[in-house]
Order: structure tokens, then sequence, then C-alpha cells
């Protein structure tokens, strides 16, 4: 039985020895894979550290590549600096010697002239270069020439003759009419199946028993009068095609109209027409002033004042712009009396806007007449000053009524005096032609009238129908 024990005993150490071993067996081989394991990954560290340092340096060289070309692209620039600094001062050096050889080739002269006869020469002055050619433009004469010869063929020439009908003889002298010859322009604005239709004012035609109209090319051809507006003072009047050679047809052209209500204080203009009959002339200048109100036979009209020269025979000829568009038509002139003791006044030309007549010029142009609305008088305008003076109302005093018109069928009658009209206060003729303006024949206006009762004025109210 004790053999047994014994026997149990060692066989339990001999199990207990082979696990053991069996666990130091299991260990280092757990060991070993664990070492390999870590050399593994030394490996690859080491392989990537060695790869780190093969791209590190290959960053280094193209560094130092990059470095090199910017040294010698510095040096490149440098060298072509250093070569504009020598061009300039050679070229300095050389300016320098040229002032000095100029110098004493001057002085050489001087001395020279001073032992033979003195040398005087004109004083120019110096021209600025830098100036800037817009804003000195305007110091110099501007050449016209092309605008002027695009538009003279639409400018004619207008010779007139009227019957004197005043005098000691009357129209007759022993037997013979005598006539007054008058000169003015017309411009060209249209043209129909029949006749070549020219605008110009109605003073140059006004009451003419003949006319003849003169072509660019200097061929005269008769005229009669188409229509006209004494409010206005305009006239179409016109040649028939029939008379015209074709040579002259050639030649001749329609003028542009533009737009006067663009027209500037300042602006250029150009001014076409037959001054004093000796045949078309050109005139420049600027425009001086715009909506000037000029009486003209009794008529204000607003007008374009210029300062180019306007003189008789211009009247009805072509005011341009620098398109060559007329813009206006020469009308009249300021001038001091020849007998009076004040300065003369010269530079006042004037010129009635086209496009304040423009529907004018197309109803005179298809016989429609003129359509502006009228009362039928004439007269002036009495002031305050001179009815405080005078003991009678301020207004318009009645001189005339016109044979037919809507006052000559009216109560109205020579010597009353218009104090209001459609119940405004008539200060000025412009008071009673803003109210006119805005009224076509057939229209009623309400008067207001002072007249002389038992050597005293007293007031009525007057309908008239205009005319």
């Amino acid at each position: 039985m004790s053999k047994n024990i014994k026997d149990n005993e060692e066989s339990i150490k001999s199990k207990q020895k082979k696990e053991e071993k069996n666990s130091v067996g299991e260990k280092n081989k757990d060991l070993n894979l664990s070492i390999s394991k870590s050399n593994e990954s030394a490996k690859t560290d080491f392989e990537n550290l060695n790869s780190d340092e093969k791209i590190f340096g290959e960053n280094i060289s193209e560094r130092k590549e990059s470095a090199d070309k910017e040294k010698s692209k510095l040096k490149k620039g440098k060298n072509f600096f250093n070569i504009i600094i020598i061009f300039i001062v050679f070229f300095v050096f050389l300016v320098a010697i040229a002032l000095v050889c100029f110098k004493l080739f001057d002085v050489v002269s001087s001395y020279i002239d001073k032992e033979g006869k003195e040398k005087v020469e004109l004083k120019y002055a110096e021209t600025d270069k830098t100036t800037n050619n817009k804003n000195s433009e305007g110091i110099y004469i501007t050449d016209v020439s092309e605008v002027v010869e695009n538009v003279m063929p639409s400018i004619v020439a207008i010779t007139s003759k009227t019957l004197i009908s005043s005098g000691m003889f009357g129209p007759n002298y022993f037997g013979q009419e005598q006539y007054a010859k008058g000169a003015g322009s017309g411009i060209i604005v249209s043209k129909n199946d029949t006749d070549i239709l020219i605008l110009t004012n109605n003073h140059v035609i006004a009451n003419a028993s003949e006319l003849s109209v003169q072509f660019i090319n200097e061929k005269s051809y008769d005229a009669k009068v188409v229509g006209t507006s004494d409010k206005k003072d305009i006239a179409i009047i016109s040649v028939s095609l029939k008379d015209i050679d074709t040579s002259t047809l050639e030649k001749i052209k329609i003028a542009t109209m533009g737009d006067s209500n663009k027209l500037k204080v300042g602006n250029g203009i150009i001014a076409i027409g037959n001054a004093l009959g000796y045949g078309q002339s050109v005139t420049t200048g600027v425009v001086s002033a715009l909506n000037r109100e000029v009486s003209i036979d009794d008529y204000n009209n607003k007008m374009i004042q210029i300062d180019a020269a306007i003189n008789g025979g211009n009247s009805g000829g072509a005011l341009l712009n620098g398109n060559g568009e007329v813009v206006g038509i020469n009308s009249a002139k300021y001038s001091s009396s020849a007998y009076s003791s004040s300065a003369s006044i010269e530079g006042m030309g004037f010129a009635i806007p086209i496009s304040d007549v423009s529907e004018l010029i197309t109803s005179l142009m298809n016989g429609e007449g003129d359509n502006s609305a009228t009362i039928g008088i004439e007269g002036y305008i009495v002031d305050e000053n001179n009815a405080l003076s005078y003991n009678m109302p301020s207004g318009f005093y009645i001189s005339k009524i016109v044979s037919g018109s809507g006052a000559d069928k009216s109560d109205l009658e020579i010597g009353n005096i218009i104090t209001k009209i459609n119940d405004e206060k008539i200060d000025d003729l412009s008071d009673i032609q803003d109210v006119l303006d805005d009224l076509k024949k057939g229209d009623k206006v309400k008067l207001t009238v002072s007249y002389v009762k038992s050597r005293e004025y007293q007031d009525k109210e007057v309908e008239v129908t205009l005319s």
C-alpha cells in the first residue's frame, strides 16, 4: 500500500514537471513570436527612415537648384539695370556736350553779328507742348469749311422788288413805276411734285411784287409766295421744278433741320446769308443768350442771341450748329441809330429758334396757312410810369384795328386800353402773346377794356373771336 502511494506521488510529480515544461515552452514560443514581430517592425521603420532620408536629400537638391536659378536671374537683372544706368549717363553726357557746342556757336554767331549789321527778330510766344488739346482748342479759329461746303447748296439769295406807293409823286413818276429793290436769304427746306420750297423771313418778301431766287450755281429763277406768318416773321416761297434746269437740280440740296432746344449758351454757331446783297457769305460765333424777347413789327418773339455778324441781306439765312444742322433763322440785328449819341451796338444778332416754328413751317408748306390766333389790333404798351404821368390806365393801347379781324367785329375801338386778357393783367406784349399761343383761330378771349366816357376812364368786358 505504501508502495502504491509512492507510485502515485511520483506520477503526480511527473505530470507537474511535464506541465511546467509545456508552460515554459509556450512562453518561449510567445517570446520568440514577439521578438520576431519586433524585428519585422524595426526593419519596416528602418526602411521608412531610409526612404525619408532619400526624399529629404532630393528636396535639398531641388532647393539648391532653385536657389541657383534665382541667383542667376538676379545677376542678369542687375546687369540689365547697370546697362540702363550706363546708357542714361552716356545720353546725358552727349546732351551736355551738345549744349556746350550750341552755346559756343551762339556766342561766336553773336560776335559776328555785332561786327556787322544788328540782327532783329520777331518775338514769339512760347507754346506749352504739354497743354491738353481739348482744353486749349477754344483759343484757335475753328475750320468750318467742311460744314459750309456741305450746307451751302441748301442756301439761296432772294431778291425782291416792291412798288413804291408813297412820296410826293406816288407810285408813278412821269408815267414810270418806281420800285425799291431788297435783298435777303433763304433755306431750301423741302420739295413736292411741282416745287422747291424755301424758308425765309416774312419781312424779306412782304409786299413784294416780284421775287427771284438765286441758287448756288448763280442761276436765278422767279419765285412765288406759298404762305406767311406776320406773327412769327417766317414765310415759305417756291420755285417751280419745271423752270429749273437739270444742272441746277443736281447741285442744290435740302437742308437738315436740327433741334434748337438743345442749344446752350457758349455753343459755337455758323451764320450763312446774302449779306448786303453781295452774295453768300459766312460768319461764325457763339450763342450769347437764349429766349431773348425781340420785337419785330409789333410782335414779340423769343429768339437766340448770337455774336456772329448779321447784316442786311442775312435775314432769312441759316443759323447752323457744328454738325451743319439748321437750328435757327437769322432774323434781326440791333444797332444804334445813325443820329444817336450812344455808342454803336455790335455783336447782337438774333435768330428764330427752328424748333419753335417747325410745326408752323410744315403747315405753311402744305398750304394750310398760319393757324396761329390773333386779335387783329395794333398798338403799344402803356407802362406804370406813363400811366401816372398821363393819368390813364396801364395796359395795351389800341392804335389800329385790322379790317375784317375779330377785333373789327367786336366792340373794341381805337383809343381803348386793354388792361386784362382772360383775367390776366397786361404789363407787356408777352402777356398777350402767352395767352394767344395756347389758342387757335375761332377761339374766344375775354378782354377787360378801359375807355373814356365823360373825360374819365371806365371799364367794360369785351369778348373777341380770334382770327
